[in-house]
This record gives structure tokens, sequence and C-alpha cells, in this order.
């Protein structure tokens, strides 16, 4: 969980933005939760620590 969270997060910055003193998104990035919760969410059930089942609207973000 903490590997996809951590990939979701260096995967905001994109290749415009890139700089050596810009490397993590901000705090006040609204991209971040969103995709940390997609990724992890992801892991959960690839990893089988998800405890209901996938239900159809949880594939479609």
């Amino acid at each position: 969980m903490k590997l996809a969270a951590a990939n979701a997060i260096a995967g905001i910055i994109t290749e415009n933005e890139l700089y050596a003193d810009y490397i993590i998104p901000s705090v006040f990035d609204r991209r971040v939760g969103e995709a940390v919760a997609k990724e992890v969410e992801e892991a959960a059930y690839q990893t089988g620590v998800a405890r209901r089942e996938r239900t159809r609207s949880d594939s479609e973000f």
C-alpha cells in the first residue's frame, strides 16, 4: 500500500513540472488525494487485502 501511494504521488509530477527543487507535489495539489486513493484501492484488490467485493462502480474510477 505504501509503495502504491508513493508511486501515485510520484506520478503526479509531469515532465514540465519536474525541477531540481520540485520533485514532490504540494500538499495543496488536489490531484494527490485522488491519485493515492485510486492506486491504494487497486493495490488492496490486487493483494487480496480488500475485505469487500469490487463492484461495478469501484472499477469505473
